[in-house]
């Protein structure tokens, strides 16, 4: 993986002028301003500070991005991230996400030398919008406060809106200014300006602007240190085996999270660039720059498709775009702290609930809506359910075992199909018309232990005929149980007088009839290629019984 690395970059670099370091100056600088708010936003809403979002987005950019799977991808706080660390933050505190960040970077790591960057795949389409929905509205919930003015309590963001019933719910007019204000802003942002000047930083900027002019009573951001070392970092005193051990369940999530977003996001910008993302190399980077950020201070990190899609259309050639961009964020931090110190928090919120609107794949939700496709319907809601009420890591489970049990129903069916033989098919075969009392069985679907009972339904046909000929070449996999069922159903049959012929069996399917013993029971001579040449050996035994 090494060695594919510095032969990447060798050729991600080769031909590297001043023009297309002008290009990925410009297209950094165009990702700092749209990575500006939302990292203050991300870092506040993680139960950390807006530090903490800056001091994440800035060695994610430079170190997650240098050591990327891919020369587009741009990684730091995100809006599903935070969502996850605010109930973590609420139960364990900032040194419980800090830990639990630094736990995930190992989990990830060994992700990437397990290979596991294919996994993702196997997660079915509704079930990554459906959990990404219910990510959106987690993130609108745990912004009530902040775009209010108010105060709850709980461990999450349902616990903490059915705690209005008790404490009461008196919002602070001047923060919904704020956070309406902002909304309004960047609902109403022409998209051709959003393009150089993002819609969330402009509302940032005047809400700023207004709460400097006005001096209003609503809560802000406080103070951000000029530092890439917070106070509130990781220690290794607080790594001991009862802290891993209860802060192994969150942590597992936010890997998994990581893993899901980084490599959908790779996948999704990779078209856009026509670029393949390496996914294993991709965890192995989230994995050291999560186990690194911590210790700065910095919350858990994830690449992130709205800053990656920006640094695209901006023109980005290498994966300088992702360290310019932070160099970018590090100069704000030193220039503009005080400044940004003064930023309403509800200004911050209003910019997270649009962020949660948004991100809801809304296309994918009314495609599966409009075509009314039931299984895709009941994957999106469960999921979505479940990652409101539960977790993520629970969420993709019950997700994914519900994908597949509403496969496995759809497809566990076999149909047993039993007709006389059709004269008209088997003219100029070389076959006698002489098979009144022959009849053909045709076995479409897979034989395992929840279609064996089927199988019974041949002895039932067989009762009335003399010969039957069972063709299995649509039967492609078959179970111990199915097999010990044939075996009883063939017993029977035979019992009962009624030749039984096979044709058409596959190869996976004759190799579990030879292991089982069935192959013996019904005799190898009688197991033919396909219902043509069955019928002509029924032919040549007619014939001897003439001839006798």
């Amino acid at each position: 993986m090494i060695k594919q690395y510095f032969q990447d970059l060798k050729l991600e670099f080769k031909g590297y002028n001043s023009k297309k370091f002008t290009q990925d100056a410009m297209a950094g600088l165009t990702v700092t301003a749209v990575a500006l708010p939302l990292a203050l936003a991300f870092g506040v809403s993680s139960g950390a500070d807006a530090a903490a979002g800056l001091i994440t987005a800035i060695i994610a950019g430079i170190l997650i991005g240098g050591l990327s799977g891919a020369s587009y991808q741009i990684s730091g706080p995100t809006g599903a991230m935070s969502a996850i660390l605010m109930s973590l933050a609420m139960k364990n505190g900032i040194d419980g996400v800090l830990l639990a960040g630094f736990l995930s970077g190992v989990i990830l790591l060994i992700a990437a030398a397990l290979r596991f960057g294919k996994l993702v795949t196997f997660i079915p389409s509704p079930v990554v919008t459906g959990f990404t929905s219910g990510i959106a509205i987690i993130i609108a919930l745990g912004q009530i406060d902040n775009f209010f003015g108010t105060t709850s309590q709980g461990e999450n963001a349902l616990q903490k809106l059915l705690s209005y019933g008790t404490l009461g719910f008196s919002p602070n007019l001047y923060a919904v200014m704020f956070g309406v204000l902002v909304i309004l802003i960047m609902v109403v942002w022409p998209k051709k300006w959003n393009a150089r000047f993002p819609s969330s930083l402009a509302g940032i900027i005047i809400a700023l602007a207004v709460n400097w002019i006005l001096k209003l009573p609503v809560s802000v951001v406080g103070d951000i240190p000029r530092t890439l070392l917070s106070e509130n970092r990781l220690a290794f005193s607080t790594i001991t085996l009862s802290n891993i051990t209860n802060l192994l369940s969150p942590a597992v999530s936010i890997a998994m999270l990581g893993m899901i977003e980084s490599l959908l996001c790779g996948a999704s910008a990779g078209k856009m660039k026509n670029e393949k993302l390496n996914a294993d190399r991709e965890l192995m980077a989230q994995g050291i720059g999560n186990m690194i950020i911590p210790f700065f201070g910095g919350v858990p990190a994830t690449a992130a498709i709205a800053r990656t899609s920006v640094a695209i259309k901006s023109g980005g050639q290498t994966r300088m775009v992702s360290v310019i961009h932070s160099v970018g964020l590090l100069a704000s931090m030193f220039l503009f702290g005080s400044v940004m110190s003064e930023i309403p928090l509800a200004a911050l919120a209003g910019v997270l609930m649009v962020t949660a609107w948004r991100m809801n794949e809304w296309r994918e939700i009314k495609y599966i809506f409009n075509k009314k496709f039931g299984t895709a319907i009941i994957e999106f809601v469960v999921t979505m359910a479940a990652t409101v009420m539960f977790d993520l890591t629970i969420a993709i489970l019950i997700g994914v075992f519900l994908g597949i049990m509403i496969y496995v129903a759809k497809n566990s069916e076999l149909k047993v199909d039993v007709s006389p033989v059709d004269t008209k098919r088997i003219k100029g075969h070389g076959v006698s018309d002489n098979h009144s009392n022959t009849k053909i069985a045709y076995l479409t679907g897979p034989l395992f232990f929840v279609t064996r009972e089927k199988l019974k339904l041949l002895t039932e046909y067989a009762d009335d005929t003399e010969n039957i000929i069972i063709s299995m070449r649509a039967v492609t996999t078959i179970d111990e149980s199915a097999v010990s069922e044939f075996r009883e159903v063939v017993s029977e049959i035979s019992e009962g007088g009624t030749n039984i012929l096979f044709c058409g069996i596959q190869p996976s399917v004759k190799e579990m009839f030879d292991r089982s013993g069935m192959t013996d029971l019904i005799g190898s001579r009688l197991i033919f290629w396909d219902a043509i040449e069955a019928l002509k050996h029924l032919d040549i035994i007619q014939t001897e019984e003439v001839t006798a």
